[in-house]
């Protein structure tokens, strides 16, 4: 079964930003499906094109403050095989003054439906310090932008 029009009509509605990503063969485990910590990858692969489209990665690089990864999860909810190709959305959520939750939905081609749903906490942090700090104002500008400040509490 491919994607439906609707699956990702609906993908691109709950989500600001959508990264599509082929499985590859050796995503798959001893079990024949992919591998439990590879969904994390994609959600790591849709992350991190979310920091460069808000900035935070340049942001990084000229100040030294940039995001790091709190806390993890993911509800996976159906097996995925190779060949396919998914399609991993993200938004922002719960936009804080040195944090916010990232929410992710991995959707497959072949199985025309959701595989996994998950969240992560990104925390705003200063490297050079080696401590929390608030979030730079640019990026939180430029999140409130992506997300039509829908998503800021």
């Amino acid at each position: 079964m491919a994607l439906t029009v609707g699956a990702r009509e609906k993908l691109e509605a709950d989500f600001v930003l959508v990264v599509e990503i082929p499985v590859a063969w050796g995503d798959m485990d001893a079990m024949g499906h992919v591998n439990n910590a590879v969904y994390f990858r994609y959600f790591e692969t849709a992350r991190i094109a979310y920091f460069e489209r808000v900035g935070f990665l340049e942001e990084m690089k000229r100040s030294g403050t940039g995001p790091i990864l709190a806390s993890t999860r993911c509800r996976f909810r159906r097996p995925l095989t190779y060949p396919d190709r998914v399609f991993v959305g993200t938004s922002a959520s719960d936009l804080q003054e040195d944090r916010f939750l990232m929410l992710y939905r991995v959707v497959s081609e072949a199985l025309g439906d959701v595989t996994a749903e998950g969240d992560g906490l990104i925390v705003s942090y200063d490297y050079c310090k080696n401590e929390r700090a608030p979030l730079p104002a640019g990026v939180v500008l430029q999140i409130d932008d992506l997300e039509g400040g829908k998503r800021r509490s």
